[in-house]
């Protein structure tokens, strides 16, 4: 396993440790759960670059990456509806934009094919990263920047779907 994938694992390793941090009754799991969330959240970073620089990419890393993020992130929201900090219907799209993309890459894989995230399934994650990183901190003066970071998550989730569905159709059609 090179790098890269050694990273994507790494990630999806310190998603249980962010979970107990954030859901624990104590002031300072938050701050834990920050510094756990922002580290994986590098390591989405690092694994696309390092893979891109020294040409590690490979079908697992294209599959895993992805999948490492939404495990990441939907954990997250689904800590904060528990905490109360997010609103469940929009937890519920952004997942549901998950699974319906899951399905896609799994029909692809049945037929030899591997789908890499494209740019707004990127920019989405990233600004949901950005937006988890904000409702963990749950800092008063930034309420007006974390409920646009919220919604911007959410259109920018729905663009990517969209954008999805517009350029893989093909793959539905191409079942074996």
């Amino acid at each position: 396993m090179n790098l890269p994938n050694k990273l994507t694992m790494l990630r999806v390793i310190l998603i249980p440790f962010f979970v107990v941090c954030e859901l624990i009754p104590y002031s300072w799991g938050k701050w834990v759960a920050l510094v756990i969330f922002v580290a994986a959240s590098i390591t989405d970073k690092l694994d696309g670059t390092i893979a891109r620089k020294y040409n590690l990419i490979t079908n697992f890393g294209k599959f895993m990456d992805p999948l490492a993020d939404k495990l990441l992130v939907c954990s997250a929201m689904i800590c904060f509806v528990g905490l109360g900090t997010l609103a469940p219907w929009i937890v519920i799209i952004i997942v549901a934009r998950e699974f319906i993309i899951s399905g896609f890459r799994l029909i692809a894989a049945e037929n030899g094919r591997v789908i890499a995230a494209g740019i707004w399934g990127k920019a989405k994650t990233v600004v949901q990263m950005i937006m988890c990183i904000l409702l963990i901190m749950d800092v008063s003066a930034l309420s007006v920047v974390t409920t646009i970071a919220i919604y911007a998550a959410l259109i920018l989730t729905i663009i990517s779907l969209v954008d999805y569905i517009v350029h893989n159709l093909d793959v539905l059609s191409d079942q074996k």
